[in-house]
């Protein structure tokens, strides 16, 4: 019996998140070998997979965490200790940057204003200090919400703001640079940003100590050229006698997490509409912001097989809607389904919009043993929006 089916037929209540270690271990090895052949430092980006509980399983493979404020940078240090925080935001604040110079090792900022702000006292608790840069060169289409590099973009500093409002004191200042402009890609895009950063600032990147190339590197993706992605690591020490770090926030937890859940009602509506106690609006948000489709175990594309269903949820969005699937077998109220590829982005951008509850979290240990490590209730709806006794 495969993963899917064994957890199908457990008695796990619906919905739930399941996080798989055998998965996890995988692509933290894949990660670690990159490492170790080029000697660069990978780190987990939160804000794709922010699940603590799990941190001692793939600390050993990785150099730290990456954070993109207050909060994630105290997680990375508390489940990460005696590993490397690095936190970058785009504008940070004044009554919490204190509070980050207790967790940060590297602090990256946005913009010159931010550098000539705060970057003195970072250097005083001696911190690693970094910019960000925005090479203004798009690999990716269709996703502008995602696209740092999209016009107007406010992530990163470009060349003529570099230009314009850069000292030399600010430059003096800075131990490193930092590039984010990936989504779920692959190293020929590396590669391009790679030719803009040098074209741009490549004068500038002699006077560093480290490069941070950022995040959306599909690298245990099965089609992923890791080859390139070690050629374009090594160009670049070589040339520059930098470090270099990445930080993959999916790449780490890529198809490690299933979503289970029940089929409550079906409708037919010009087609058939099947009801489930998940919903994507609040238990899988990437699938209406991004938007893309989940893969669902046993099931294909609209009409590839006998009988086709649209999966929604059961808020009062009447966009809810997690996609058009087919199955050989039709569908029964009651059944359990299983969703694929569910560790990242769901469980930290979940939400209780019409007072949905959160899915309870379990972790599916190696040797197939179940941990539950998070179950919610009307409290946790509750405290976020009003006066509570929960402190």
């Amino acid at each position: 019996m495969n993963t899917q089916e064994f957890l199908i037929n457990s008695n796990l209540p619906t919905p739930c998140y399941i996080i798989d270690e055998n998965a996890l271990i995988n692509n933290c090895k894949i990660l670690k070998n990159v490492q170790d052949d080029t000697g660069c430092k990978i780190l987990l980006a939160q804000k794709a997979f922010s699940n603590f509980d799990v941190y001692d399983v793939i600390s050993p493979y990785l150099a730290g965490t990456e954070a993109s404020g207050l909060y994630e940078a105290r997680l990375g240090a508390e489940h990460m200790p005696n590993k490397e925080c690095h936190v970058f935001c785009a504008a940070y604040k004044d009554d919490e940057f204190d509070e980050i110079l207790k967790y940060a090792d590297h602090i990256v900022f946005n913009s010159p204003n931010q550098l000539k702000k705060y970057g003195p006292k970072a250097k005083t608790y001696g911190k690693s200090i970094g910019l960000r840069i925005n090479p203004e060169c798009s690999t990716q289409k269709g996703h502008e919400i995602y696209d740092p590099c999209a016009p107007k973009s406010r992530l990163g500093t470009t060349l003529s703001m570099w230009n314009e409002m850069m000292s030399d004191d600010l430059i003096e200042m800075l131990d490193g640079l930092h590039f984010h402009t990936l989504c779920e890609q692959n190293s020929d895009a590396l590669s391009i940003t790679l030719k803009s950063v040098e074209e741009k600032f490549g004068k500038y990147l002699h006077k560093m100590k480290w490069l941070n190339m950022g995040g959306g590197h599909h690298i245990t993706r099965a089609d992923y050229d890791i080859a390139l992605l070690k050629e374009c690591i090594k160009n670049v020490q070589d040339k520059y006698n930098l470090e270099i770090y990445l930080e993959p926030g999916e790449a780490i937890a890529l198809n490690a997490g299933y979503l289970l859940t029940s089929v409550l009602d079906i409708i037919h509506n010009n087609m058939d509409i099947a009801i489930l106690d998940m919903s994507a609006a609040c238990h899988t948000p990437d699938v209406i912001e991004m938007p893309y489709k989940p893969p669902l175990y046993n099931f294909c594309e609209p009409n590839e097989k006998k009988y086709t269903y649209r999966f929604s949820g059961p808020t009062c969005l009447s966009g809810d809607i997690i996609g058009d699937y087919s199955t050989n077998e039709p569908l029964k109220i009651g059944n359990k389904i299983i969703f694929e590829d569910m560790a990242i982005y769901s469980m930290c951008k979940n939400n209780t919009f019409n007072g949905m509850p959160l899915p309870s979290i379990y972790f599916l240990r190696t040797d197939n043993s179940i941990e539950l490590l998070a179950k919610f209730g009307y409290e946790d709806f509750k405290c976020r929006l009003g006066k509570t006794t929960v402190s």
